[in-house]
């Protein structure tokens, strides 16, 4: 039985052009578990991860128009928390009521995820990572000026606020999640790229206001459970060099020597397919015999039957 870890893309999540209800995010989450459902079904062993940038976005959003003395804004770590524990919940439930359905005894269950990085970690002078909705650029300046965030330009879809991404190094509860998978659970862990965590000298844990790219934390936790593929699920079908130009081509099969020479060349955005590339590589090498594959959400047990997608691997 093949393990598969399913890093979903923001498209599994929530609709674009929709209002960020619960409903409506819900209704998608119950649309992605039918798409992993036949994975299941397949025989698969299946985690589960998630991004949270828009949902994590608005929660600070929140926070910061609720904020009083006696009511004070959550730090953005407990923020990560709360998308985490919210959408994992959705998630839970979708799959779930998939599997009652589909008469699979079989549960879903959260892991509310700590990933260790580095307190040196040069990300934290540079901040990257996208969170919360779209801006105008004009939006943008307004409230860089007024509030002192940073907001870059995504991927030509407009300005979002960037926070820290430092790389993860460890994960907390990797044990646990290890454990669940060899009990039978569907876990859903690392969501959002976890809660970003230092390690103090005592031992003990405190966490940082960062979000970790949830690609690179899929990854991570692919790796450290030993999974036999890194299934990372978006809006295209195929990873493509020259996207959008006329001479655009869609990668099939590729090494992660073709991959490193892409991604020199700039193929990639920052804001979008780079992490996806760079965390498909990072898995591929990390053991023989691994297997990155980056596709779509409609086209993943396609891509799993090798029928679909980018599929990554160290082979020459």
């Amino acid at each position: 039985m093949k393990k598969v870890v399913i890093a979903l893309g923001g498209n599994a999540l929530q609709k674009a052009n929709e209002p960020a209800t619960a409903e409506s995010q819900q209704k998608v989450c119950e649309q992605t578990a039918g798409q992993l459902l036949e994975i299941i079904k397949a025989g698969f062993e299946v985690v589960v991860t998630h991004g949270n940038g828009p949902q994590v976005g608005n929660l600070v959003l929140q926070q910061q128009i609720a904020s009083s003395d006696k009511t004070p804004a959550m730090p953005l770590d407990t923020c990560d928390a709360m998308s985490q524990g919210m959408i994992g919940y959705w998630l839970q439930r979708a799959i779930d009521k998939s599997l009652t359905h589909a008469d699979i005894q079989k549960k879903a269950i959260t892991v509310v995820t700590q990933v260790v990085v580095d307190p040196n970690d040069p990300a934290f002078d540079n901040p990257t990572k996208p969170i919360g909705p779209f801006y105008t650029e004009a939006e943008a300046r307004r409230i860089m000026k007024e509030k002192g965030y940073v907001f870059k330009e995504d991927a030509g879809r407009g300005w979002r606020r960037v926070v820290p991404s430092p790389r993860p190094i460890d994960i907390v509860e990797k044990d646990v999640i290890h454990n669940l998978i060899d009990d039978g659970y569907i876990v859903i862990g690392v969501g959002g790229g976890g809660i970003p965590v230092i390690r103090k000298a005592d031992g003990t844990l405190e966490g940082v206001e960062a979000v970790i790219d949830k690609d690179l934390a899929s990854a991570k936790l692919a790796e450290l459970l030993d999974a036999d593929i890194l299934l990372i699920l978006t809006a295209v079908e195929n990873v493509s060099i020259h996207f959008g130009k006329p001479n655009q081509s869609d990668l099939e099969e590729v090494t992660t020597d073709q991959m490193k020479q892409y991604m020199q060349e700039g193929h990639f955005a920052p804001g979008s397919m780079l992490p996806k590339v760079e965390a498909a590589v990072q898995f591929a090498e990390s053991k023989p015999g691994r297997t990155a594959i980056i596709t779509s959400l409609e086209k993943g047990f396609s891509a799993l039957l090798g029928k679909a997608g980018t599929r990554i691997s160290a082979r020459g």
